[in-house]
């Protein structure tokens, strides 16, 4: 079983993302910003028409203002989600 991570640091979430050969991407909503994901290069593209890519600078923006912490598989799995700070901090 694979284990999972916490980070806040824009560079090991740039890192993880580049080696897992994903994007910084966002789902514009009605608030400010939106929600956050990560795009990989999948065969076939990605079939979430609301999915935009970004660069770095807004989505660490956006990551900064909405206070989460990037959660992360290690080694090769590309599970990933934004959870809450406080959570991850706890």
């Amino acid at each position: 079983m694979s284990s999972a991570r916490t980070t806040t640091s824009h560079e090991t979430i740039r890192k993880w993302v580049e080696r897992h050969k994903g994007h910084p991407a966002i789902v514009r909503t009605g608030r400010e910003g939106g929600v956050l994901r990560i795009d990989f290069d999948e065969p076939g593209g990605n079939d979430d028409t609301r999915l935009e890519r970004i660069g770095w600078e807004e989505f660490f923006r956006v990551f900064d203002e909405s206070g989460v912490a990037f959660l992360h598989g290690e080694g090769e799995s590309r599970f990933n989600k934004f959870v809450a700070k406080e959570t991850a901090e706890s």
